[in-house]
């Protein structure tokens, strides 16, 4: 009997150590590949919260309450094209300025070319006139000249030379635009004559050109020189 109650006594001290050593324990411990595991589930449980938010913008925006949906995104849509259509309209306004710019150039640079045609053509008009009044001297001595020749030497092959060479020179300067102006028994013109003297005449009425003391001539309708006259009385 004794040896059977040490052996209950033993057991009972033994199940006592047990649940002693199982209080000491405690809870069970999580290990770190568990809890690395259970952070990256509630992380992407948070992306999905909040991934509406950041993905609709402007256009995941809901109607306020009590407001048609299908009118206010008429009204968002209507200020949307509002806007676009004031920076269009700063562009047309940008683009016909520049045109208008680039046509005001075109004008300035026409009117340019056109002064400086007129110039040129006017300094060209001068030079070939002071070449005109420098030949029209040695027309008249040829003309002087030849005027001194007794008839019976007209037929000179020197004088000939000489004719033939002043009716040459009519002819290049009647090609240039060059003309002689008309003046015995046309009326007396100041634009064309110079009246050096006053003569009677019987054959011509008063204020006709009876005599041309110096020939005139005009270069394109422009007088070069004006034809020294006496006028009738």
């Amino acid at each position: 009997m004794a040896e059977e109650e040490q052996k209950k006594e033993g057991a009972e001290m033994t199940e006592e150590a047990g649940g002693n050593s199982e209080a000491e324990a405690g809870p069970e411990t999580i290990s770190e590949p568990q809890a690395e595991a259970g952070e990256a589930a509630q992380q992407d449980m948070g992306q999905e919260e909040d991934a509406p938010a950041a993905d609709g913008g402007e256009d995941s925006e809901e109607a306020p309450e009590g407001e048609d949906p299908k009118t206010w995104a008429e009204k968002r849509a209507a200020k949307k094209q509002a806007k676009q259509d004031k920076k269009t309209q700063v562009f047309k306004e940008q683009i016909e300025q520049l045109e208008d710019k680039v046509k005001r150039q075109l004008a300035e640079f026409e009117n340019f070319r056109n002064r400086t045609e007129k110039e040129k053509h006017a300094m060209f008009e001068t030079g070939a006139k002071s070449v005109v009044e420098k030949m029209l001297p040695i027309v008249d001595n040829f003309e002087r000249g030849l005027a001194t020749v007794p008839e019976e030497k007209k037929e000179d092959p020197f004088v000939d030379g000489m004719n033939r060479i002043y009716k040459q020179m009519l002819t290049e300067l009647e090609n240039i635009g060059v003309k002689p102006i008309e003046a015995v028994g046309k009326e007396f013109d100041p634009n064309l004559h110079n009246a050096v003297m006053q003569v009677e005449s019987e054959e011509y009425e008063s204020g006709v050109v009876a005599q041309e003391l110096q020939k005139g001539y005009t270069y394109r309708d422009s007088v070069v020189r004006h034809s020294m006259v006496a006028v009738v009385v």
